[in-house]
């Protein structure tokens, strides 16, 4: 079967096999069930006839036999025809009766030459309308206007020079070209059936895909969130080994106690980062978020965060002008959390020894505010590689939670980092 049978539809994903192909099969023509899963029938290869293809197959040879019988009979009762006549139209009968068996192969070359036949043979006009048929259901509209249209248009010829005898010419004439008209509609509708069949198996076909590219969206999506979170969470447990990893190199003279309490801390730290970073592998190979993991911190976990960084040696001063932090909305309070995390790291390590000052406040319907400012270090401070590309995923966390963010310099030399974040 050509492509244009009963439409043009895409082929199915490899490996998918539409149900319809796999249910009763004997029920669907050959050519629909080609169209919903080509592979079936193999590369190359036509698809085989089906039950149903062999019943209507033998129903329409039988009928086209029925109608060259009636008409055979007509022909013998006929006096103007001659013997010889009969007979020649009689076998002209027999083989476009047996040609009907190859309607589904040559469609159109199956009309073609029927048509002129069954205006020379009565006995194959049962073959020509079932081959008009075939070529309705199997080819465009193209085909299907230029050959009926001609069928139409030698109607009359053919009633003027082969007059039936009992029926008047204006009567025969009308008849014959409603009946190929409603052939061919038959023909058609037929046709626009079965592409409606396969348009919307390719409907449901594109929804699935369409589903599934969604579903991989929403995890590379929540991959890329993951990665944020990798830089705003190792960073600060990171920093904080740093630090206490330093003291200890330059105060090897430290107290007992001191030592024993920058070691326990780094000890907390590292296990910290090694727990986050455990987490956050697993989720990148599971593709998915981990439900059972360790909840999010929130804006009530602040208190904590400023607790830790002064236990490291830094100076915080926490100015949390919400009253109640439990009502903010998790991702709003998530997000005010990394901010003030990541400018609690950077000013650990752009300004260390200086007065840290975390302010935090806003209500509902005016938004929730956060601020890290810090005064200029005291001395020069070494550059530390990498610095700003966590501001640059904050500045994105706070554009994507519909807020802003703002970060630089102050006049007096310090540092400030400034979000605003809705709170509706």
């Amino acid at each position: 079967m050509k492509g244009d049978d009963v439409g043009q539809a895409s082929p199915p994903p490899v490996g998918e096999t539409p149900a319809l192909s796999t249910g009763r099969r004997w029920f669907f023509p050959s050519a629909l069930l080609h169209e919903l899963d080509p592979g079936a029938a193999g590369a190359g290869r036509r698809p085989r006839r089906t039950a149903r293809d062999w019943v209507v197959d033998f129903s329409c040879f039988l009928l086209a036999v029925v109608v060259g019988a009636t008409a055979m009979e007509a022909l013998a009762d006929n006096p103007h025809v001659p013997d010889g006549l009969a007979v020649a139209d009689q076998l002209i009968g027999a083989l476009a009766c047996a040609a009907v068996w190859l309607r589904r192969r040559w469609p159109l070359g199956l009309a073609v030459a029927l048509t002129p036949i069954s205006l020379l043979s009565d006995t194959s006009g049962g073959a020509g309308l079932i081959a008009l048929f075939t070529l309705a259901v199997h080819r465009p509209f193209r085909y299907v206007a230029w050959v009926g249209g001609v069928n139409v248009a030698l109607v009359p010829f053919y009633y003027w020079v082969r007059p039936d005898a009992d029926v008047p010419y204006l009567v025969s004439v009308p008849f014959a070209v409603l009946l190929t008209l409603a052939i061919v509609g038959w023909g058609m509708f037929v046709r626009a059936k079965r592409q409606l069949m396969v348009s919307l198996r390719d409907r449901a076909r594109r929804a699935e895909t369409e589903a599934r590219l969604r579903a991989e969206q929403a995890q590379r999506l929540a991959r890329e969130a993951i990665a944020r979170e990798m830089h705003d969470v190792l960073a600060h447990r990171l920093t904080l080994l740093s630090v206490h990893a330093g003291a200890l190199e330059f105060r090897p003279d430290a107290p007992p106690a001191e030592t024993a309490r920058a070691a326990g801390v780094i000890r907390e730290s590292a296990h910290e980062a090694l727990q986050d970073l455990r987490e956050i592998i697993g989720v990148l190979r599971a593709g998915e978020a981990d439900d059972t993991g360790r909840p999010q911190p929130t804006l009530a976990a602040l208190d904590t965060l400023v607790a830790e960084s002064r236990e490291a040696g830094m100076k915080v001063s926490l100015d949390h002008r919400v009253e109640n932090p439990a009502a903010v909305p998790s991702s709003v309070g998530r997000t005010a959390y990394r901010i003030a995390q990541e400018g609690l790291t950077n000013a650990r390590k752009h300004a260390p020894g200086t007065d840290v000052t975390v302010t935090v406040t806003g209500t509902p319907g005016t938004g929730l505010t956060v601020r890290v400012h810090n005064p200029p270090p005291e001395g020069e401070v070494p550059p530390v590689p990498g610095s700003g590309q966590g501001l640059i995923g904050l500045t994105e966390r706070a554009t994507l939670a519909g807020g802003r963010l703002e970060h630089g310099p102050t006049p007096q030399g310090g540092f400030e980092v400034r979000a605003w974040l809705p709170w509706g």
